[in-house]
C-alpha cells in the first residue's frame, strides 16, 4: 500500500500534472496508481493523505501565484530595480509568451493539487473500514471543495468570462476528474468547467453541511461552501444567488469587519483577524529549512517590500513595485485601510538612494509586509497565512450583485464595508461598487478577475510625483493600456503542456507550438 500513499501525497517536480507524463519518458510498464487499491486504512493513513491534500493546495496560494496577477493591471508602477521580476507579465506585450514561468505555475500547482482531490476521492468509494466512512466522508467534501477552488482559479486565469451566449463554445481548461498518466485532455468550455464547480460544490455543501463556520477556520466549513458559492453565481452572473450566498454567511454574524487600527492591525499583520472564513493553517517551523529571505515559499508575499537591515538603517524597504496614483487616489482621508496597507515613513532604498523621509517622497504598499511570528529577526519577511476567502468579500459580492435588483441593499451592504473601514459612504452604483473592489481587494489577485467580469479595460498606470524618478517609464510600464478584449486577460496555456498534450490549442494571441 505504499505506493498509493506515497503517490497520494509526494510532490513530484518537474512533471506535467494534466498528461502526467511523457510516455517515452515513463512507458506504460512503469508502476502506476491504481483505482482500484484500497488507499485508506487508518486514522493515521487518513489524517496523512488530508495533510497531503491541503499541502498541495496550499502550494498554489499566495506568493507569485497573486503577485504575478496584481503587477499585470493598473494598481502598481516597476520600479528602476524591479529586475525584470514578473517583468514579461507587467509588460504584457511580445515578451509575454506561453513560456512564462508563472504561468506554468499557476497551471501545474493547480492541476497538481486537482490530481491529489481526484485520487481521494476515487479512494473515498473504496473504504473497506467502517468506522472511518463518517471521517472519510468529510474529507471527501473537503477535496470536492479544493477541487472547485483550483478549477476556478483555473477557469478565471486560462479561460474567457463567463458568458450566457458563448460559455458553451468559448475554451476553458482540461476537465481531468480521474487520475490518468497516459490521457492527453482536449480543453473543455467555459460552461463545462463552472458547470463542474457546481456539482464539486453541491458535493461539498452535503458533505460539509454539519461544519459549523469558524472565524479563521482553516479547513473548509458550510460558510466557506457559501462563499464559494457566492463567487460562482457572481461569475455566471446569477446575480440573486450571488447575493443570497453572500448573505447566508454575512446574516450568520460569525464574521466582523475590522474597524479599527487594532483589529486591522490583527488583520493584516498578526494574521488573527475577525474576517478570515477560510484561513489556511501556518507555522514558522516550516521556514526552519530556508533563510529569513527565501522567497521560495508560497506563502511568501515580498515583492512590495523586500525586507531588509543596512548599515545606516535597521529596516530599509526595496520593492520591486509601488502603488500606483491611481490607486493612492482611490482612498478617502481617514480610511484605515490606506493607513494601514501603505508606508511612507519607512525608508526605502532605490536606484542607490534613500527616500520616504516623512511622507515627503512616496508611499509603499506593506498590506502583506509579513507577520513578525513567521520571521527569526525583526526584519519582516513578507510571510504571511493566506486568507482565502473574508467577510470583506462577501459585502463586495452582495452589493454587485444586487445593483440592478435592489439598489437600497447594495447601498446598505457597500455602506457597512465603507463604514468599518473609515471610508466616506456613498450611494450605490457601478462605479462605486467596482471602486470598492479595487481599494478592497488590493495585492489580492482580484484584479484581474473583476476587470474580466465587467468587461473592461484600463488606461496607464500613473506615477506617483515623487517617484518619477525610481520608476520604469514607457508604454509597457506607465503608459500601458489593457483593451476590454486584450487577449491578455487570458493567459496562454504552458508551451509544455503543449508539447506533451497534442490535443491541447493555444489561447489567441499567442505564440502556438
Amino acid at each position: 500500500m505504499n505506493k498509493y500513499i506515497k503517490l497520494a501525497i509526494a510532490v513530484v517536480a518537474g512533471a506535467s500534472l494534466v498528461t502526467s507524463c511523457d510516455l517515452n519518458l515513463v512507458p506504460t510498464s512503469a508502476i502506476a496508481y491504481d483505482e482500484g487499491g484500497v488507499l485508506i486504512q487508518t486514522k493515521a493513513n487518513l489524517s496523512a493523505l488530508e495533510a497531503g491534500l491541503f499541502n498541495s493546495f496550499r502550494r498554489a496560494q499566495n506568493g507569485n501565484f497573486v503577485e504575478a496577477t496584481e503587477f499585470q493591471y493598473d494598481a502598481f508602477n516597476a520600479t528602476v530595480d524591479y529586475g525584470n521580476n514578473y517583468g514579461a507579465i507587467h509588460k504584457s506585450d511580445y515578451n509575454f509568451t506561453s513560456g512564462d514561468y508563472d504561468v506554468e505555475d499557476v497551471w501545474a500547482y493547480n492541476y497538481f493539487s486537482i490530481k491529489n482531490d481526484n485520487i481521494f476521492i476515487a479512494a473515498a468509494e473504496n473504504v473497506e473500514n467502517e468506522s472511518l466512512k463518517a471521517s472519510v466522508a468529510l474529507v471527501k467534501g473537503e477535496a470536492h471543495f479544493l477541487r472547485a477552488m483550483s478549477y476556478m482559479t483555473l477557469a478565471r486565469h486560462f479561460g474567457k468570462a463567463y458568458s450566457a451566449n458563448t460559455a458553451s463554445t468559448d475554451l476553458c481548461v482540461p476537465l481531468v476528474l480521474v487520475y490518468d498518466q497516459a490521457a492527453q485532455p482536449a480543453r473543455a468550455t467555459v460552461a463545462e468547467v463552472y458547470d463542474q464547480i457546481k456539482k464539486d460544490l453541491d458535493e461539498a455543501a452535503s458533505l460539509l453541511s454539519g461544519v459549523k463556520g469558524a472565524v479563521r477556520a482553516k479547513k473548509p466549513t458550510i460558510d466557506a461552501v457559501n462563499a464559494m458559492y457566492a463567487r460562482y453565481y457572481l461569475d455566471i452572473a446569477d446575480y440573486a444567488n450571488a447575493a443570497a450566498y453572500a448573505h447566508k454567511v454575512i446574516d450568520s454574524k460569525t464574521y466582523t469587519l475590522a474597524s479599527t487600527a487594532k483589529a486591522m492591525e490583527a488583520e493584516y499583520v498578526n494574521d488573527e483577524g475577525t474576517e478570515p472564513i477560510f484561513q489556511l493553517a501556518m507555522a514558522l517551523s516550516e521556514f526552519s529549512y530556508v533563510s529569513n529571505d527565501d522567497k521560495s515559499d508560497a506563502q511568501v508575499m515580498d515583492s512590495w517590500t523586500l525586507a531588509q537591515a543596512n548599515n545606516t538603517y535597521d529596516q530599509i524597504l526595496r520593492p520591486y513595485y509601488i502603488p500606483t496614483q491611481t490607486l493612492i487616489d482611490s482612498y478617502d482621508q481617514g480610511d484605515l485601510r490606506f493607513s494601514t496597507w501603505f508606508d511612507g515613513e519607512t525608508v526605502a532604498s532605490l536606484a542607490g538612494n534613500f527616500f520616504n523621509v516623512d511622507k515627503t517622497d512616496f508611499y509603499t504598499f506593506v498590506k502583506f509586509f509579513g507577520n513578525p511570528a513567521f520571521a527569526t529577526t525583526p526584519i519582516r519577511n513578507g510571510r504571511t497565512a493566506p486568507k482565502l476567502i473574508k467577510i470583506s468579500e462577501m459585502y463586495l459580492i452582495a452589493a454587485e450583485a444586487e445593483l440592478s435588483s435592489d439598489p437600497a441593499a447594495a447601498k446598505k451592504d457597500l455602506n457597512a464595508l465603507q463604514a468599518a473601514r473609515g471610508a466616506v459612504q456613498t450611494e450605490a452604483t457601478v462605479e462605486t461598487v467596482r471602486k470598492e473592489w479595487f481599494r478592497e481587494t488590493v495585492g489580492e489577485g482580484q484584479r484581474k478577475f473583476c476587470l474580466k467580469r465587467w468587461g473592461i479595460g484600463f488606461e496607464g498606470r500613473a506615477m506617483q510625483p515623487g517617484a518619477v524618478n525610481v520608476l520604469q517609464q514607457g508604454a509597457a510600464f506607465d503608459g500601458k493600456n489593457f483593451e476590454a478584449n486584450s487577449n491578455y486577460f487570458q493567459y496562454p496555456i504552458p508551451s509544455h503542456e503543449i508539447k506533451l498534450n497534442k490535443n491541447l490549442v493555444q489561447n489567441p494571441g499567442y505564440d502556438s507550438l
